[in-house]
């Protein structure tokens, strides 16, 4: 057995190693590509950029690992199959379970190691990359202001534009810009329907040139109350040219190991997450009951408890105790009591769901961090079984029915995940359900393997059909 055991570990570390370091490479140049314009052009060095690479590296572990598993364990037990390995091996009364148990143990430990990496190594490296990518983002912050939405990059203003165009991307169209330097207030704005970006290399300004456009202003410096504020005067002018000069010299100063974001929920271990969940419930629930208290208040409910009227009794229908003008008052005051807690009620969903989508999202992530690790263990029993059903072993086969399953894989988590956000199912099983509907799948390849059967009994279904025919055909011939 001891043979056995190290002829099966060695068949299926070969493939491992090979499978999990290109899939780690595919998967590093994917996420550089989506970050190339972050990067290019802005006189970073090699040091920086493999500094970035290897904190992409170390995110894509856990997702390189469950992949390379699944592609391995078919591989290595479909050449098996396709060598008659296998055959030999149950001809000699060793069952497949029996026969994968150095795998399983393995896989054990991969799982293991896989979880203390989300908990530990990943947070670490995503913390490290996001604001690596930040501070090379702002290395030359003209090239980082992006169209369409408001660019608070730049410290105290806020610049937002339709489009960047020409040669080197530095024309803009339809300029809006606030100024932020007065206690972030937009006292200033700025309009213009053109606009140039000008930055010379070592320059510590950043100029923008506008044409055609307005410049607005309140004159409220040192006015202390509101009263005064209002009464302050407002200026407004037309410019054909105008130059707003941008100090960015504290923005080129490109610090690598700088950090400005540090509670991402990507960048938590699960102690920390499970912290931020209880800190986060606590507001949550305070929120919704002072607006129930506030609903209730406004309602008046807490005085229907006593009668107001002294004497007679009242009608058991409250409307009838009142006259024709005074039910009149009632209705319409009922009426906009109504419709202000409507409106109210309205536009505290959309907030509850808002705050409710933020708790959802650090629960999401606590659970999927463990259910991707037990994908480890999941994903062996759907690959070894079916390696030894389709019986081919090679990177052809085997590359497209891996790659399919773990794009299954994958869209049902992201599935589970967004559903859970949106609190249409709780994190729980959100977080799990991948693993849930796919553990099912590999215990039952893992009994048809055992038996010997392929994946679908094509006979079972076909069978029927030909008798049917057979039949009809028979009773025709007869007919005839």
């Amino acid at each position: 057995m001891k043979i056995l055991n190290r002829d099966i570990l060695k068949s299926f570390l070969a493939p491992f190693l090979a499978t999990f370091f290109i899939i780690l490479f595919v998967l590093i140049m994917q996420a550089l590509w989506l970050q190339f314009d972050k990067i290019a052009g802005k006189g970073i060095s090699l040091v920086i950029i493999l500094k970035f690479l290897g904190y992409m590296a170390l995110m894509m572990v856990p997702t390189a690992l469950p992949i390379a598993i699944l592609l391995s364990s078919i591989m290595a037990l479909g050449n098996m199959a396709e060598n008659y390995e296998f055959a030999a091996i149950k001809s000699a009364g060793i069952s497949l379970q029996r026969f994968i148990r150095p795998l399983m143990i393995l896989m054990f430990v991969l799982s293991f190691a896989n979880f203390l990496f989300l908990n530990y190594v990943f947070p670490y490296a995503s913390l490290k990359s996001k604001n690596l990518i930040y501070n090379m983002k702002m290395k030359e912050p003209g090239l980082a202001l992006v169209p369409g939405t408001f660019n608070n990059e730049i410290p105290n203003f806020s610049i937002k534009f339709d489009e960047k165009y020409g040669e080197n991307e530095n024309l803009l169209k339809n300029v809006l810009i606030y100024d932020l330097k007065s206690n972030t207030v937009n006292n200033k704005v700025i309009t213009a329907k053109r606009g140039e970006i000008v930055s010379e290399e070592g320059s510590r300004y950043l100029t923008l040139i506008l044409e055609d456009g307005y410049y607005a202003e309140d004159l409220i410096a040192n006015k202390a109350t509101s009263e005064s504020r209002k009464r302050a005067p407002f200026t407004k002018a037309h410019f054909d040219k105008y130059e707003v000069s941008i100090d960015v010299s504290n923005i080129g100063d490109f610090d690598p190991d700088d950090v400005k974001y540090k509670t991402g929920k990507e960048m938590l271990s699960l102690k920390q997450l499970n912290f931020y969940i209880d800190s986060l419930q606590g507001p949550y629930h305070e929120f919704v009951m002072n607006r129930a208290n506030r609903v209730y208040t406004t309602l008046k409910a807490n005085k229907l408890m006593s009668d107001t009227l002294q004497g007679e009794a009242l009608n058991p229908v409250l409307f009838e105790n009142f006259n024709d003008k005074n039910k009149l008052l009632v209705v319409d005051n009922a009426y906009l009591s109504a419709q202000g807690n409507l409106e109210n009620l309205k536009s505290f969903k959309e907030t509850l769901k808002d705050k409710q989508k933020i708790i959802n999202g650090y629960s999401v992530e606590f659970h999927k961090r463990i259910a991707f690790s037990i994908a480890c263990l999941v994903l062996f029993f759907v690959g070894a079984p079916l390696g030894s059903i389709i019986r081919k072993g090679g990177f052809g086969l085997p590359m497209i029915i891996a790659v399919t399953i773990f794009v299954i894989y994958f869209f049902i988590s992201t599935f589970g995940k967004n559903m859970a956000e949106s609190n249409t199912v709780s994190p729980f099983i959100g977080g799990w359900l991948a693993t849930f509907l796919l553990l099912p799948f590999g215990v039952l390849l893992m009994i048809r393997a055992t038996k010997d059967k392929g994946i679908f009994n094509i006979d079972a279904f076909l069978q029927p059909l030909v008798n049917a025919f057979n039949t009809i055909f028979k009773l025709n011939k007869n007919n005839s």
